[in-house]
């Protein structure tokens, strides 16, 4: 189709595309991204369906136009565009620049105009416009020729018109449709129209009298009198609105339609700007050899790297490393079985590859011996998933030179993926396929065949990607001033996190399944305690058919009513827990269900051959620094419960002569907040080894500490974790049930105590709107683009973050740190005990009995010793058989 013109209205399509989006697309530097994002999208369906042979964008002007000038309440009280998509609209129109598209647009006229005046030369000179926009008014350009599509629902559907379908749908021709706004109004654009008339009776009157004009000469006809005086009222509020509504198509504006040619992009341009708007997925559909020369930096030449494929341990055993060596481990990564490892890649730095095929066991065996004895410095991406398959089979230790997911990790701690696939694209803008993909795309490899040239392959290509992005990241993590979180925390807590994957921790399989009965037992009996109170039998799991229990037939107080039916969301329950014993039997049966299904159903088939279950823990996942658990979640078992507390009865030494023993830190984020906010009387309480929260409510209400309440305590607890969250007097006073005028003084009084806390949370503020990110006390940033948004709520969560990332990210930096120095510590000294755990701020050690008092020790030493801080660190040891004895 060489002879469509698309003619886009761009204001309207980058206004749809940013509504359309749930969320808020923000880059790290704070840009907003999701209009521009979404217009793009609605471009390359354009060009995918049409193929058009011609392309422009028109967009209105802030000066007045024609239409002004004549009423000047013309589009008077339209919504402000807001701030975050104001910023968008000269970045769109550089994207387009850089696309070679043509910009259209003229002081005194409309987008609309341009569109209108472009499609009527256009069609003269026998091309096919296609107009595409939101805006219904530009459905009177429609002709047998012109086609006018509206975008719906976001920009993801189209609605297209021409003149048959106009007459289709309304009755009248597209000409026809600019009498019908002229009698309808158009509240958008604050067209009067004639008043009290609306859709339907402006489109009877239209097909009755086919214009205002006719309408106006006949008014004699109509035989409403009330109709027929409004109009002979407002005879010239009808013209008037008329001609506001017609579009005008002869714009005094210079069309070259050559300009209008769909051409290559200025690949250079587009990848800067495409870069700078993090827009990877665009990247990687443009021209890959464009793409690639574009790249400010490039990928090691694999073709002319020495590979020697290596098949047998002899010659493993002949093999000699360099000190740092870039590696990839190509394995299943099991976690329920022994992993099964096909190959390892290793890439040195004076440029020999070796592809090491594990095929024979003992092949395998003699890399891990290798790697034992020359303990060279491994340069990877994931690295704890190569650490862990390569432990399983024995591998000792391991040092990590860099990690280049790590790298990104501290560089960029919110993103979604750090895959390598990602950062390829990112940084060489060169494609690299996902291991995922690699695997999948290769599992039909014929029994016959030898897959070790297409393995060893990849992992050359993986390692030399790596090797290649390590100097970048290297350079990045200094110039942001990130070695130390990199380089002290992150990269020796990798071998730590592999080492308790392969450890793992025992699970008493009969203790879990026992709940389990018990558990359905309890559900069985909740189950028959709510069809007894409903009346009848019904499945308790689907709100469509427990809303009309409720709030029919017992008649509850129902929260707001959606399409899908009432809501029956633990939120909308907890507010009617008093109103009918029906429904705390629910909340209990969906607590109880969901630990049955998550925690003994999902946890037994996690269980291996020894009796272990070996959890994946995550670096790269929080925004915080905290680390993350999966497969299971082992931080979120909910203790609060007394059946989740059960749960941890399951969890148990290997044998008879280990115990667990247990250390946790106490409130370390209230002592990281005393440090950081150098507040006296915090530093002092903690330092003085007194209650802090009965500290707090004695300074906060002035009286002596053996005068202070159980409640005044709690109250003062509140607000001590509070504070931590940038918790309002609103959140207080749901908080502990109090009036908001009595949270709103206990708070004022708290911050009259502690003013060092108040100026270091609002200096928190300050600097996060300054810089657009906050620190730790190890330098860890975390960037919060809400800071400056200009919706006050969403301001108000990038406020809370910027208070309480320092706290909690810091405190992440600590707890991080304890773990490198326990487990240096316990490797050091050659103890048979184990760290298999981290929860939260606790540590948590298999311990051979005899070593129990070593272990304590080390402990305590280690974890209060990780960093210095004027609030001193204190832990809490426990020991016990099981994970439950641990209190």
């Amino acid at each position: 189709m060489e002879k469509t013109i698309v003619i886009i209205d761009g204001n309207s399509l980058i206004n749809r595309a940013y509504y359309a989006m749930q969320r808020p697309m923000i880059t790290k530097d704070g840009i907003y991204t999701q209009g521009i994002f979404g217009f793009l999208n609605m471009l390359s369906k354009i060009e995918k369906d049409y193929e058009p042979g011609y392309i422009t964008v028109a967009f209105d002007l802030k000066a007045p136009t024609f239409r002004h000038k004549e009423y000047k309440e013309y589009k008077a009280g339209r919504k402000k565009m807001p701030p975050e998509l104001v910023m968008q609209m000269p970045l769109l129109k550089d994207v387009l620049r850089a696309m070679n598209i043509k910009l259209l647009e003229m002081e005194g006229f409309e987008a609309d105009d341009i569109i209108g005046t472009v499609a009527r030369e256009a069609e003269e000179q026998g091309l096919l416009p296609l107009i595409i926009t939101g805006d219904k008014d530009e459905l009177q350009l429609a002709t047998d020729k012109t086609k006018v599509i509206i975008t719906k629902k976001g920009i993801s559907q189209f609605e297209i018109y021409d003149r048959k379908a106009m007459i289709d749908k309304y009755g009248f021709t597209p000409a026809q449709f600019i009498d019908f706004k002229g009698l309808m109004g158009d509240q958008s654009d604050n067209i009067p129209g004639l008043p009290g008339v609306g859709e339907k009776t402006a489109q009877k009157l239209i097909l009755e009298y086919g214009s205002v004009e006719e309408l106006i000469a006949n008014t004699d006809k109509i035989t409403s009198p009330k109709l027929k005086e409004k109009i002979e009222d407002n005879v010239q509020l009808a013209v008037m609105s008329k001609r506001l509504a017609t579009i005008n198509t002869n714009v005094p504006i210079d069309i070259d339609f050559d300009e209008f040619l769909l051409e290559e992009p200025d690949y250079d341009q587009l990848i800067e700007i495409y870069t700078k708007l993090e827009f990877n997925s665009f990247l990687k559909k443009l021209d890959k050899s464009a793409v690639k020369s574009a790249a400010q930096q490039t990928i090691i030449d694999t073709e002319a790297i020495e590979k020697t494929v290596i098949r047998e341990p002899e010659q493993v055993h002949d093999l000699k490393l360099t000190e740092q060596i870039s590696i990839k481990v190509l394995g299943d990564y099991n976690h329920v079985a022994a992993p099964k490892v096909y190959g390892i890649g290793i890439l040195s730095t004076n440029g020999k590859y070796f592809y090491i095929n594990c095929e024979k066991e003992e092949t395998l065996l003699a890399a891990i011996d290798l790697f034992n004895e020359e303990k060279p410095c491994f340069i990877g991406h994931d690295l704890k998933n190569d650490y862990y398959m390569l432990m399983a089979y024995g591998l000792v230790s391991c040092s990590s030179c860099f990690d280049t997911a790590i790298g990104q990790y501290v560089l960029e701690s919110g993103r979604s993926n750090y895959n390598l696939k990602t950062l390829a694209y990112e940084y060489f803008h060169e494609s690299l396929e996902d291991e995922k993909e690699f695997f999948e795309s290769n599992s039909q490899v014929d029994l016959f065949s030898d897959p070790t040239e297409i393995y060893s392959t990849y992992g050359l290509r993986w390692c030399a990607t790596v090797l290649s992005l390590m100097p970048v990241l290297a350079q990045k993590t200094e110039d942001e001033n990130l070695k130390q979180v990199l380089y002290e925390v992150e990269l020796p807590l990798i071998e730590v996190m592999a080492a308790m994957e392969r450890d793992g921790v025992t699970v008493d399989r009969k203790e879990l399944t026992d709940l389990g009965e018990v558990i359905t037992a309890q559900v069985e009996t909740i189950t028959q305690k709510i069809y007894d109170l409903a009346g009848e039998s019904f499945n308790i799991n689907s709100p469509a058919q427990l809303g009309p229990i409720l709030f029919e037939k017992l008649g509850l107080t129902a929260g707001k009513k959606t399409k899908r039916g009432y809501s029956t969301s633990a939120e909308t329950l907890e507010k009617i827990m008093d109103e009918h014993e029906i429904v705390p039997l629910i909340l209990e049966y969906r607590t109880l269900t969901k630990l049955n299904s998550t925690y003994i159903e999902g946890l037994l088939p996690l269980i291996d051959e020894n009796n272990k279950i070996h959890a994946h823990f995550n670096q790269t996942v929080t925004a915080t620094g905290r680390i993350s658990c999966t497969e299971p979640n082992l931080q979120n078992i909910p203790i609060r419960q007394a059946f989740g507390r059960q749960l941890r009865k399951a969890f148990v030494p290997e044998d008879d002569h280990h115990t667990l023993v247990g250390a946790d830190y106490s409130q370390i984020e209230l002592r990281v907040l005393a440090h950081m906010a150098e507040d006296p009387a915090l530093i002092e309480a903690f330092n003085q080894g007194e209650d802090i929260h009965r500290t707090t409510a004695a300074n906060v209400l002035g009286v002596p500490k053996e005068q202070i309440t159980i409640e005044e305590r709690s109250r003062a607890k509140a607000v001590n974790f509070g504070v931590i969250y940038g918790m309002s007097s609103f959140g207080l006073s749901s908080e502990l049930h109090i009036t908001r005028k009595d949270a709103d003084a206990y708070i004022k009084a708290y911050f009259e105590k502690h003013a060092a806390v108040k100026t270091f949370m609002d200096e928190q503020v300050r600097l996060c709107k300054e810089q657009g990110y906050v620190t730790t006390i190890k330098g860890r940033k975390r960037y919060i683009s809400e800071i400056n948004a200009s919706n006050y709520m969403v301001r108000q969560v990038g406020e809370r973050l910027a208070m309480n990332s320092p706290i909690q990210g810091s405190a992440a930096d600590i707890i991080k740190l304890a773990m490198i120095k326990v487990f240096q510590q316990i490797k050091e000294q050659g103890l048979k005990s184990r760290l298999i755990l981290q929860v939260h701020d606790e540590l948590i050690i298999e311990t051979a009995e005899d070593e129990q008092d070593i272990i304590e020790r080390l402990l305590v030493e280690n974890m209060e010793n990780a960093i210095d801080l004027k609030a001193r660190l204190v832990v809490d040891l426990n020991q016990g058989k099981s994970w439950y004895d641990l209190k």
